[in-house]
């Protein structure tokens, strides 16, 4: 896809969010039913379903996905369409790339052994390796405008209002 291409296939979803605002307002779902027999979340994703566990660090056998293991290919999955999205926008030709993600997680939070540490990843480094000539000023644009665009980056850079209920089924 090139960015003409790409630009008359948004063109009209971008002039209806203009026009009617609350068309733009999309809420996606997840759902996961808990396992049976072990410490485990069966998670529907659309295409197969995701069997999320314990982390070997917390206890887990490690043949199950590992929850953060998934927000981070989150990251990178979300990261590197809107990188080329951009790129093909800004009309940046990318021969290929390379999308990273690894964050550091203290254990200790999750277990409860120090109540100080804090429970989920303390720091995240997103990195992006590209095969170009484009020159760097176009580089830095694509750098600035995928972490702008990214849905997954945003969310976790700037936290979003959270609810959370419990109820009897």
């Amino acid at each position: 896809m090139d960015a003409t291409e790409l630009r008359s296939l948004q063109a009209p979803i971008k002039d209806r969010y203009r026009s009617d605002p609350e068309t733009a307002v999309i809420t996606l779902k997840a759902q996961g039913s808990l396992d049976d027999g072990g410490i485990a979340c069966k998670v529907e994703t659309g295409r197969a379903l995701a069997v999320a566990g314990l982390h070997p660090a917390s206890g887990g056998s490690g043949a199950e996905l590992c929850s953060g293991d998934m927000l981070l290919e989150a990251l990178v999955a979300c990261a590197g369409v809107t990188l080329k999205a951009v790129a093909t926008a800004l009309e940046i030709p990318l021969r290929k790339g390379l999308v990273k993600a690894e964050g550091d997680l203290d254990f200790r939070g999750t277990l409860g052994v120090d109540k100080g540490a804090p429970v989920g990843f303390r720091s995240i480094r997103l990195s992006f390796e590209v095969d170009t000539d484009a020159p760097q000023e176009k580089l830095d644009q694509l750098l600035k405008l995928t972490e702008r665009y990214c849905v997954v980056f945003q969310t976790i850079n700037q936290k979003p209002q959270l609810d959370v209920v419990m109820t009897r089924g």
